[in-house]
């Protein structure tokens, strides 16, 4: 069966998917003066359960000087040792067994799913519904890629949403490639950031005894799952050496993945086109999903934020939307979000920078 009928078989089989038909949009004007509804109030009424991941456009920063930076040595340390590991882990990987190269990558796909299917599109947009046995593997997977519990994960992804490029967006890209990357790491966060995040409706969140269950035990749980056990595995089960198990399968691996997530925060939101929405930074980067498993096409995804695909194109370059549709082809996915060609075409006409072609 040739690959996009498959794809309409596995997407349309087992389980429902919600079709978005009504264009989403800023608040513009029409030629009789009024204005049309904004994309908040049609999230409102598409995801009632969700409402705080959307773009508000009436939040301006406050005038005035920007408080001190105020650097946080532990994490500058900690980022520094990590990635010399990893950079020691390179120089092995020739003299590395094939099996621990693959149980590396395995590694890696695993823990960016637990992100990227996992703390961004389940829970933090709620563009899909899972059932507890993939909601488990989420959670081991997301421990696994150790970048926050998803309560806090999903919390700062809310926030960057409904405030992206401004103060209270814990990653401002308009603060510079290296902010946007990683430097919003090493450094406290903008008062704007913790005064927004707290005026969040985060009940769904709370709600989610897996979510809260995680947050509770995660200091150990990452222990054993992002440094333990993918040092252990290949020492253990195939003699590899603890230096490859330890550089290569941990630090390389734990680097690529925080790296490739941190893309979509940096490059995603400096460099690409707008086919969608050219009045907001973020942009289609291809190389961005090949990394991130998906999560390059983030002009689409900042304008339809509750689409379960994050693209227009579902599998182009989108080994997570695959996923969730085999899992939804199992029963284990459920409710997937999709925004409607003509929504799409509508939007792109609008707003877009011209760059858009129909696929």
């Amino acid at each position: 069966m040739p690959a996009h009928l498959l794809q309409e078989e596995m997407s349309s089989s087992y389980t429902t998917t919600t079709t978005i038909t009504a264009p989403p949009s800023r608040i513009l004007p029409n030629g009789e003066g009024k204005l049309e509804k904004t994309a908040l109030h049609l999230d409102e009424e598409i995801r009632p359960e969700i409402k705080d991941d959307i773009y508000d456009p009436t939040y301006k920063d406050k005038e005035g000087p920007k408080p001190k930076t105020e650097y946080v040595w532990r994490n500058i340390i900690l980022m520094f040792l990590l990635h010399l590991g990893a950079l020691y882990g390179i120089a092995l990987v020739p003299t590395s067994q094939v099996y621990t190269w693959l149980w590396a990558f395995f590694y890696y796909v695993v823990s960016a799913l637990g992100i990227t299917a996992g703390a961004h599109r389940l829970w933090s947009h709620r563009t899909y519904k899972a059932r507890l046995p993939l909601r488990f593997f989420l959670i081991v997977a997301n421990t696994m890629a150790f970048q926050n519990d998803v309560y806090e994960w999903s919390r700062d992804h809310r926030v960057h949403h409904k405030f992206s490029e401004t103060d209270a967006d814990p990653h401002n890209a308009r603060r510079g490639f290296f902010f946007s990357h990683v430097g919003w790491l090493l450094v406290r966060k903008h008062p704007a950031v913790k005064e927004k995040g707290a005026l969040l409706d985060l009940s769904d969140l709370k709600a989610e005894k897996l979510v809260m269950f995680q947050r509770r035990y995660y200091k150990p749980a990452v222990l054993l799952m992002c440094f333990i056990l993918p040092t252990f595995v290949p020492w253990y089960f195939w003699g590899e050496t603890f230096q490859h198990s330890l550089y290569v399968a941990t630090f390389l691996r734990y680097a690529m993945v925080l790296n490739a997530t941190w893309l979509v925060n940096s490059a995603a939101h400096l460099y690409g086109h707008r086919p969608y929405d050219k009045t907001i930074n973020p942009r289609e980067n291809v190389l961005v999903s090949l990394g991130a498993i998906g999560e390059g096409f983030h002009n689409y995804h900042h304008s339809f934020p509750y689409d379960y695909s994050t693209s227009e194109y579902r599998w182009h370059i989108n080994l997570t939307t695959f996923f969730i549709d085999c899992m939804a082809a199992l029963g284990l996915a459920y409710d997937r979000k999709k925004v409607s060609k003509e929504a799409i075409l509508a939007r792109a006409k609008r707003t877009g920078d011209g760059s858009y072609k129909s696929g």
